[in-house]
């Protein structure tokens, strides 16, 4: 069985979760940001490949939580490195209550954060 979904699930979810980085770094490329940007950039192709070489299937007797675990930390650090760069949370249309959206992103960790791809627990 290929669980073709489940890859593309993994692979586009965890990908999607990154790709505003790399478009917020093209903008601070246009806006002449060039070192900002090429960080950004650096920072989304590392995620990208995270993502591609920490697979379930590729470990498959790893457990999840391990597996997402070098995902989140980039993850993170990507949001952190976003907002550093922001002139303020006021302007950017944040607020310190914001990041309580940050949240639900963590559920993984208890829904199959035990599981493993050969599906033993």
């Amino acid at each position: 069985m290929s669980r073709k979904g489940e890859k593309v699930g993994w692979i586009g979810g965890w990908s999607g979760g990154f790709i505003w980085l790399g478009l917020l770094s093209g903008i601070w490329a246009v806006q002449g940001k060039t070192v900002i940007a090429m960080f950004g950039t650096g920072i989304f192709i590392v995620a990208i490949a995270t993502v591609l070489w920490i697979t379930p299937w590729k470990f498959p007797d790893t457990k999840y939580w391990k597996l997402m675990l070098p995902i989140y930390f980039l993850f993170f650090a990507s949001i952190l490195f976003g907002l550093s760069f922001m002139e303020s949370l006021e302007k950017s249309g944040l607020s310190w209550y914001s990041f309580f959206w940050v949240l639900p992103c963590l559920i993984p960790f208890a829904t199959i954060g035990n599981r493993t791809w050969n599906g033993s627990t």
